[in-house]
């Protein structure tokens, strides 16, 4: 028996520098597919998702019925497919989960089937909606909010397309979700989560949200390359220590936690979509800019968007939820 000792020692630390070495090639992997994530075509697309011919988004509202088409049709041209059945990428929700006479709704779904851990699900979240016209007729055109995070997380879903054609797709698998009626109450990503999960809360990893990433708000006019980060630490620190670590290697933007604190009267954790998975415990980072002078006014305009941090923090998303996806392990809660 002590002699098979030492053997089982070498055995395990093989093992363990071999799982490292694949992590480590697999991140390696990540910065050519990072690379396609690029501030033109982040462009290309919010100038058409945040134009007036969306009229604003509103929940229900034929502007967000186009929202809702260029989205499928985005995925559609990448050859993404949906999870809900061959070609319907549309989760509808009923007038009845609505209050205040709010129409029928949808939200779209896109996602990429894990090599290894299928079953696991990491979820990489926006909301497509916006508040629509205003009572002078002045449309919302929603850029910054959440156009940005529209076009990233589109953005993100086809670098690991990119990946998986390359035979580098994630061992978990990635659900795109964009969610309806954000503005209003949270409702789509209260309808997926409490009413309609298409992946078992019980399976899904963690949640990354993305609303607001666009802009740069008056605190940090001066150092634009920065992200409020809020609920990576709420529920699982090995997120935030992955968060961490991952933006300390590749994207080394300056995180703000200003709005991560128990206190803070904002209470943003509590306001987008991230919150209908937290309180599931499901853990999850909510990434933003912060609010700024067009903050849900009609100013709020693709062209005030700085595509360059736009371009950055959506690559750090996509560099997190790669990690997520392909380490050996899933991550634990506190």
């Amino acid at each position: 028996m002590k002699k098979l000792l030492p053997l089982c020692l070498v055995m395990f630390l093989l093992m363990n520098c071999s799982s490292a070495q694949s992590e480590a090639k697999t991140m390696a992997n990540a910065k050519t597919f990072a690379k396609t994530i690029t501030a033109s075509e982040l462009k290309d697309m919010l100038y058409t998702y945040a134009s007036d011919a969306y009229e604003g988004r509103r929940t229900g509202e034929p502007g967000q019925k186009k929202a809702i088409e260029f989205i499928k049709q985005g995925y559609a041209a990448n050859g993404i497919p949906s999870p809900i059945a061959d070609g319907d990428y549309f989760q509808e929700i009923p007038a009845s989960f609505f209050k205040d006479g709010i129409k029928p709704s949808e939200n779209v779904l896109a996602y990429i089937k894990g090599t290894e851990k299928p079953d696991e699900i990491i979820i990489v979240s926006a909301h497509l909606d916006h508040i629509g016209i205003s009572k002078n007729g002045e449309i919302n055109n929603g850029a910054d909010d959440d156009g940005s995070g529209t076009v990233a997380v589109m953005e993100i879903a086809e670098a690991f397309k990119k990946a998986a054609d390359k035979g580098f797709g994630p061992k978990r698998s990635i659900l795109f979700l964009h969610v309806t009626g954000e503005e209003l109450g949270l409702y789509g990503s209260r309808y997926y989560a409490d009413v309609d999960p298409i992946f078992p809360l019980a399976n899904t990893v963690a949640d990354l949200n993305i609303d607001m990433i666009g802009r740069v708000d008056p605190k940090h006019e001066d150092n634009p390359n920065y992200l409020y980060l809020i609920g990576a630490d709420k529920l699982s620190q090995e997120l935030h220590d992955i968060s961490e670590a991952v933006n300390k290697e590749y994207t080394k933007i300056e995180f703000d936690y200003t709005y991560n604190d128990e206190n803070d009267p904002n209470r943003f954790y509590y306001r987008s979509d991230h919150y209908n998975f937290a309180k599931n415990n499901i853990p999850v980072i909510f990434y933003f800019n912060g609010t700024h002078a067009d903050y849900h006014k009609p100013s709020d305009t693709p062209d005030k968007i700085r595509y360059d941090l736009l371009e950055t923090r959506a690559r750090l998303v996509f560099y997190t939820a790669w990690n997520i996806a392909n380490r050996a392990e899933r991550i634990k809660l506190n």
